[in-house]
């Protein structure tokens, strides 16, 4: 078993990490690339703090005895970027790309519980567009598994010797009967970073967006998550209790921009994505389960 990082009821400091995660990473460049076995622990994370209904107010959440499911995800993200910034880690954080996405909540979990949190790196796996790992999170409550989270990211690193692809044109896209416009403000990627602490600079302004290629800054791809799933839980007939919801992230969406939330309804499940203005290509597409 690996050694665990464990920290009383603090999580580790996010500028000493950020300040890390600007650092060069060395053997990145061929492909024998081994994600290490690493895990943290947070033993006392408090639910409650002075960014939870923030936190609500930008993404869309109304407030309630419960916090939004995906705010452990926002508790959990320093011990998260603390694995991604360890010395054993290969790979340099700014070049990760988050694909995948999924929560599955057992129970609600009130507003004044203390969890514990853990999170790994999971197994690894080589692609033809570079090395793809998981990145597990749980959030126990009186030693009970109440909230896991899977994320997967990419590292872009395309085997040198692979025949190129034969491309084929995308399925057509499938629209669902409900839809409900959605608003990103130029500001949204400051705000968000500001609750959750993701800072990444393709989301703060336009000129470090362009610094790594973007033509202006884009939303956060948690937040175009979280946002969705709160216009989900007010106007879908959200069914309270556990649940799990997946997410697959797509392209980008700029800021400012519209978009449109397009679902569909079924027996104890909904299928989601959000489009872009036209309606004729997806920033993500999910799908949700009442367990």
């Amino acid at each position: 078993m690996p050694n665990t990082l464990v920290y009383q009821d603090t999580p580790p400091a996010l500028l000493p990490l950020f300040g890390k995660a600007l650092l060069p990473k060395k053997g990145t460049s061929g492909v024998d690339v081994t994600i290490p076995e690493l895990s943290a622990e947070l033993l006392c994370a408090h639910t409650v703090s002075d960014d939870l209904r923030q936190y609500e107010r930008v993404c869309g959440f109304i407030a309630s005895n419960h916090i939004p499911m995906t705010w452990p995800h926002i508790l959990a993200f320093p011990l998260q970027l603390k694995l991604l910034t360890e010395k054993a880690f290969p790979l340099p954080l700014l070049g990760l790309v988050h694909l995948r996405n999924t929560i599955t909540q057992h129970r609600p979990i009130g507003i004044g519980e203390t969890l514990k949190l853990e999170v790994r790196l999971g197994s690894q796996e080589r692609t033809g567009r570079g090395i793809e790992f998981g990145m597990i999170t749980t959030a126990s409550s009186a030693g009970t598994v109440v909230w896991e989270e899977t994320s997967t990211m990419l590292y872009r690193q395309p085997e040198k010797h692979a025949e190129p692809g034969a491309t084929s044109a995308p399925p057509p896209l499938e629209h669902f009967p409900d839809t409900a416009e959605i608003e990103a403000p130029e500001s949204i990627g400051r705000q968000y970073a500001k609750v959750s602490g993701d800072g990444n600079p393709i989301h703060m302004h336009a000129l470090s967006a362009k610094a790594f290629g973007f033509p202006r800054a884009i939303a956060h791809g948690m937040w175009s998550k979280a946002h969705a799933l709160a216009i989900l839980e007010q106007q879908s007939g959200w069914q309270p209790g556990p649940v799990r919801v997946s997410c697959h992230f797509k392209k980008p969406l700029f800021l400012p921009g519209t978009a449109q939330l397009n679902w569909r309804t079924g027996k104890n499940e909904l299928d989601y994505q959000l489009l872009n203005a036209r309606g004729d290509a997806p920033h993500l597409s999910g799908h949700l389960e009442w367990l």
